[in-house]
């Protein structure tokens, strides 16, 4: 070799391959008189990547070098061939040379392409878990894309734009730079185009009878080629169509040296005949959606774009690869941060051609999203019982995209509206079976997905395809398919509880379609489904969500019907409802007690409305404290309830087990007792023991027992309602949480304070991140764990808790309400154990008279606080002060609990001790 010829090959040696290589690129690039960075922008690929691979002594990817060759308009093939010369002369003389296989048919030598696959996308994510699942097809026993065994084709399914081919292409690709004898990529939508490809490939190989006078004989002359050739090959059908049309073209089963790959839409099962399996393609998964997103924008200088929210992008466009590329494009183009993204595509005056329009299609996807989304929705309209796919469609794209239960196409709601929309004036029955039937069908056009292994979300559209069929519907359809889908979740809304999963699909897809449907659903007043999303997101627990969706829908109410309209005021006492069970009771108060002059005066003070408003008035005022004005109303509400809706009427059961609670909360424990025991016999006969409200009144009884002393009768039920309620409702509801508080207590009340400080310390942290800081059950929970620190003798720890428990109770609560009187005398009783008996004193003296001028002189509350106010004397030296005001205590406690009581028990031996102190020394 010259001299001159050694200063052309790379510096460290590298063999004559790669040499050839780089001089064809630079002498193509300098016919363009274009420059490197014009050439990295149209392969996608970044100027660095091109540059090397023109200049540096490293053989380039092969991706990058069929990005390269295509764009200058180079045979691909010829160049990736070299490339993998290059690449065998990089491992050194033991490395493999050119591969060239001959046949006894006078076939040329291996490497050859044939079509044109799509160039490998930029920033193209291997999607690892698929290639291994294309990888193990191949290698595996019977199963196809395999070419060690029996099997040799394999199909890859999925709706348009999820990167079905740019997955096929990679496999291509891939084959070519291994070195694979042959490669034909043919688009399979028409016979036509098979045959065509087919015909090229087999003058190519030069297959025994092709001539190039026949296309069709030159086609099967590559079949019989494909039958008997002992080279390695790949076929890749890309985009079948119809498989009764390209099935006689399917190319032979040759294990151990070729195999084919299909893409395509469809879910048919001709297409999985012949020992092929197919692969169904999903979207990206988040992870990938991300990357794909930053590695787009960053490889072509739009990192400051990339503002932390392209998981919101990739989520709102439902991870759909053809739509990511898309908006990456536009994202640079329009010089746009994720954040102004998401306003624009949020931007209800904007369509998908507006924010994904067809120019911003650098991936070689050759549609734009909306055409690509729709595709096949004429063939399935063909395909599928007459008139019915379009408005089924329609329907389909109203609902969650998450998914949606099945039982909800064979409701009567969807065959009436189907049987009117197919007519056109004259209605042709649709039968429940004929729905069936139309949704397999979109979903063997890859339009839906039906997964029956996902309960309750059976049902899917993808969030795009959803908005294109949106945007393609005649604006005249909206309102009458609003109220079809409306109509059809409430048909299937269980009027009462449901399985947690159930509520949150059901709940998922009423709010999918009050967002698409707007106002349309207020036609004639609240749609029914708009009432039950709100009460399933109240009974789920989700207060937070509950109130930000009522107070929406009271907005609506008032703006679209007027105030005085009877849904209107259902609205706002459905908001006060959440204000109530957010602990902001004089919120709710305020909202109720103008709710219920409204209900009175528009509905009449016996509607049921109008009861049940007066009923949350009443829970309202013992939220309050105010349970004597609690009581007048509960027993009202209970005597109408029975009267209007009789005796056995859930409303009637719920309000005397409300009535219940205002008795026990009174200190009226045994008619509390009385009340309860039958209300849960009750409701166990009539509801079920898992319906909600019956695990709450055996809640409600625990509670009573445990005021009675009964504390390991309540210790049963409490221990049963913890895991009731964690079963059915979940581990993060209001409910469970409350339930695993009271059962904390009945543990401190057993001296089992280890077993409630465990409990006590997980519920504080639960309510404070479910419910707020400042709810009153957060503030309880601090309460109840200061009582249980102090039990343990961690006293420090109780007086902290317990000096804020006062102040949040004062500002929260008020001065005169019960818990913040129990608050002020936990306070009192943690300042005795640092002997700060005279700050125990005055908190006490004012506990009491605030108890007997709130409660009554005989409740137990304050009774308890005339005992601790005798402890108190007791501890400062006023013993006679303490055992006259003992004698007192314990008299009354026998009268109103009796002699067994703990607290009567504790007295009695409160009051022998002192009687024995002043019997053994004199005092004041």
């Amino acid at each position: 070799m010259s001299t001159a010829d050694e200063e052309r090959r790379p510096a460290d040696g590298r063999g004559d391959a790669l040499s050839r290589l780089q001089a064809r690129l630079n002498d193509a690039l300098a016919s363009t008189d274009q420059t490197v960075t014009w050439l990295a922008g149209k392969a996608g690929v970044g100027r660095t990547g091109v540059s090397n691979a023109l200049h540096k002594p490293e053989v380039p990817s092969a991706r990058t070098v069929a990005a390269m060759a295509r764009v200058l308009e180079l045979d691909v093939a010829g160049l990736l061939e070299l490339r993998r010369q290059a690449k065998a002369q990089e491992r050194g003389p033991g490395g493999p040379g050119p591969v060239v296989a001959v046949s006894a048919g006078g076939e040329r030598p291996s490497g050859l392409l044939v079509g044109s696959p799509p160039l490998a996308a930029s920033a193209f994510q291997a999607r690892r878990e698929l290639r291994e699942r294309i990888d193990a097809a191949r290698a595996g026993g019977s199963v196809v894309l395999t070419q060690a065994r029996t099997a040799s084709a394999g199909v890859l399914s999925g709706m348009g734009g999820v990167g079905k081919s740019q997955l096929a292409a990679q496999c291509a690709h891939q084959a070519v730079a291994e070195g694979t004898g042959l490669v034909v990529w043919v688009p399979a939508g028409e016979r036509a185009q098979v045959i065509a490809l087919y015909a090229q490939a087999a003058l190519r190989v030069g297959a025994l009878g092709a001539d190039g006078q026949d296309p069709e004989r030159d086609a099967r002359a590559f079949l019989e080629w494909l039958a008997t050739t002992d080279r390695s090959w790949l076929v890749v059908l890309d985009d079948v169509g119809d498989p009764g049309v390209v099935g006689p073209w399917w190319p032979p089963a040759r294990p151990g040296t070729g195999w084919t790959l299909a893409t395509t839409r469809l879910h048919d099962p001709r297409l999985t005949g012949g020992g092929r399996t197919r692969i169904d393609i999903d979207v990206y998964t988040p992870k990938e959606a991300v990357d794909y997103l930053r590695e787009r924008v960053t490889g072509d200088g739009g990192g400051h774009l990339l503002d932390g929210r392209e998981g919101e992008v990739a989520h709102v466009l439902g991870h759909l690869p053809l739509a990511l590329g898309h908006a990456a494009a536009y994202l640079l183009a329009e010089e746009l941060t994720c954040a102004q993204y998401l306003i624009r595509l949020a931007d209800k005056a904007l369509r998908l051609e507006d924010v994904l329009p067809e120019w911003a299609d650098t991936e070689g996807y050759q549609r734009q999203v909306t055409a690509a989304l729709l595709l096949s929705l004429d063939a399935a309209g063909q395909a599928g019982p007459r008139g019915v796919i379009t408005p089924l469609v329609r329907l389909l794209a109203l609902l969650d995209p998450d998914g949606h239960p099945e039982s909800l196409w064979i409701t009567a709601p969807i065959t009436s509206f189907l049987s009117a929309a197919r007519g056109q004036g004259e209605p042709l029955e649709t039968t429940g079976d004929e729905v069936v039937r139309a949704l397999r069908v979109l979903r063997r056009y890859a339009l839906i997905s039906i997964d029956p292994r996902t309960p309750h979300r059976q049902i899917r559209m993808h969030a795009l395809t959803g908005r294109a069929v949106r945007e393609a519907t005649p604006t005249g359809h909206d309102p009458d398919l609003a109220s079809a889908a409306g109509d059809a979740l409430v048909e299937i809304w269980p009027p009462t509880h449901q399985p947690r999963e159930r509520a949150q699909a059901l709940r998922a897809n009423a709010t999918a379609l009050l967002q698409h449907a707007e106002n349309r659903l207020w036609r004639d007043g609240m749609h029914q489904v708009v009432y039950l999303n709100g009460r399933s997101l109240i009974e789920g627990g989700l207060h937070h969500d509950a109130h930000d969706y009522w107070a929406s829908v009271t907005e609506t109410a008032a703006r679209v019907l007027g105030p005085d309209r009877p849904d209107t005021v259902v609205a706002r006492a459905n908001l006060a409802s959440t204000y109530h069970r957010l602990g902001r009771h004089h919120d709710a108060l305020a909202l109720l007690e103008a709710v219920h002059a409204d209900s009175e005066r528009l509905l009449g003070p016996d509607h049921p409305h109008t009861v049940g408003v007066r009923a949350n008035l009443a829970v309202t005022y013992d939220g309050l404290g105010r349970h004597r004005e609690a009581l007048a109303l509960q027993e009202a509400v209970h005597a109408d309830s029975a009267r209007l809706f009789g005796a056995d009427h859930p409303d009637t059961l719920v309000a005397r087990a409300n009535l219940a609670d205002t008795y026990r909360q009174l200190g009226r424990h045994h008619e509390a007792l009385a009340l309860e025991e039958a209300v849960r016999t009750d409701f166990a006969r009539l509801l079920g023991p898992d319906d909600p409200i019956n695990i709450s009144a055996r809640a409600n009884l625990a509670a009573t027992y445990h005021r009675l002393g009964r504390h390991h009768d309540a210790l049963g039920l409490q221990e049963a309602v913890r895991i009731d309620s964690e079963r059915l409702h979940g581990p993060d509801h209001p409910d469970t949480v409350h339930a695993r508080a009271n059962l904390a207590v009945t543990y401190g009340a057993l001296g089992r304070h280890h077993d409630a400080l465990a409990l006590q310390e997980a519920v504080l942290t639960d309510s404070a991140r479910l419910l707020g800081s400042d709810h009153p059950h957060t503030i309880a929970a601090r309460a109840n764990l200061a009582v249980t620190h102090s039990a343990l003798g961690r006293h420090r720890d109780a007086l902290t808790l317990l000096e804020a428990v006062r102040a949040d109770s004062e500002r929260l609560l008020g001065a005169d309400h019960p818990d913040t009187l129990h608050a002020r005398a936990n306070l009192a009783a943690a300042y005795h154990q640092f002997g700060r008996h005279r700050d125990a004193l005055i908190l006490l003296e004012a506990v009491r008279a605030d108890s007997e001028r709130l409660l009554g002189a005989d409740h137990p509350d304050t009774l308890h606080a005339r005992a601790n106010l005798a402890i108190t004397y007791h501890r400062l030296g006023r013993r006679r002060d303490a055992l006259a005001l003992l004698e007192a205590v314990h008299a009354d406690f026998v009268r109103l609990l009796g002699a067994d009581h703990p607290q009567t028990v504790s007295a009695r031996g409160n009051l022998a001790a002192a009687h024995q102190e002043l019997g053994g020394r004199s005092g004041p």
